[in-house]
């Protein structure tokens, strides 16, 4: 049995991290949140500390390591910005950190942390569930049996509807969150990177506050991509069904099914990490560097676009 310590245990992902720590059997002795909703522990670790302010929180885990009390992993599910710090603070303590996407905003805090992480006794890792989802592990043996010498032309379009809420929210601030294909696109730019090889181009034809897309294309694959967080882009069946999200691929015109099969992939990811095989710096690399490069490259009026902007 393992010790953990959760930082942002009120985040809308902390519950995965919970039921994932409690089902591969280990234990979770401290959470650190600056809101004090986090009911939802009792169901998993009622017998945890629990602490609002990091000082606290720093000075009791270093209490514990006096006395002998390991502490081997730290899971992160803090906003976005503060994943680089946070990550740190593990790496300090001496244990394996275990962070949210993205992991970082930047490709040189990639960099940065390599070289922590080379002096430390610890390691990153991070949460690429995609990479375990079924559909997406029988796409990528798809695409290696095949050995298509075309590439494959391939339509990504995500619609998840939020509310007023996510401009006043960290998430609507773009120096925190990294933007809207980052918050929401950077594990998609992962699956395709890791089943179509390296990008070798990067276009982006929309950048605003709720919507991105652009066109990306892969060693092995043409990527034409909407992402989008208002509901006044979803498709008219799905308001009719009054659903407020949308996911599609397509690849080769052929629509991928992975609308199900989410929920035990947080609880897999640890059981790898666990294993020794989770998923560290470099593998993630590709992906913070595609959605730095969106956030950044001008915005073209021509190009191969997503049909929702034709």
């Amino acid at each position: 049995m393992k010790n953990f310590a959760l930082i942002g245990a009120a985040g809308y992902i902390a519950p995965r991290h919970l039921k994932a720590i409690k089902d591969t059997n280990n234990n979770l002795i401290a959470a650190l949140d600056k809101f004090d909703s986090v009911g939802m522990m009792d169901s998993y670790f009622p017998n945890a500390d629990f602490f609002v302010e990091f000082e606290r929180f720093d000075r009791y885990i270093e209490k514990i390591k006096r006395n002998h009390i390991s502490l081997d992993y730290v899971s992160i599910c803090t906003p976005n910005y503060l994943h680089d710090s946070h990550i740190r603070m593990a790496l300090r303590r001496g244990a394996v950190a275990i962070c949210e996407k993205p992991i970082v905003l930047n490709p040189w805090n990639i960099d940065a942390l390599a070289d922590i992480e080379k002096e430390s006794q610890g390691k990153i890792n991070t949460i690429l569930q995609l990479r375990l989802h079924e559909s997406i592990l029988q796409l990528k043996e798809k695409v290696v049996l095949q050995n298509k010498k075309e590439k494959y032309d391939i339509d990504l379009t995500y619609i998840t509807s939020r509310g007023k809420w996510y401009d006043i929210s960290w998430k609507g601030d773009e120096s925190k969150s990294g933007g809207i294909a980052t918050n929401i696109g950077v594990h998609f730019y992962d699956m395709l990177s890791w089943i179509f090889g390296d990008v070798q181009e990067n276009l982006v034809h929309l950048r605003e506050k709720h919507k991105a897309s652009g066109y990306l294309e892969f060693e092995n694959a043409r990527v034409r991509w909407f992402l989008s967080i208002d509901e006044n882009d979803l498709p008219n069946n799905v308001k009719e069904k009054q659903q407020r999200t949308f996911r599609s691929i397509t690849v080769d015109g052929e629509e991928l099914e992975f609308s199900k099969g989410f929920t035990e992939l947080h609880t897999e990811s640890y059981k790898k990490i666990l294993a020794g095989e989770g998923y560290g710096l470099e593998e993630v690399k590709k992906s913070i560097e595609i959605v730095y490069n969106i956030r950044n490259n001008k915005i073209l009026k021509t190009g191969e676009k997503h049909p929702f902007l034709i």
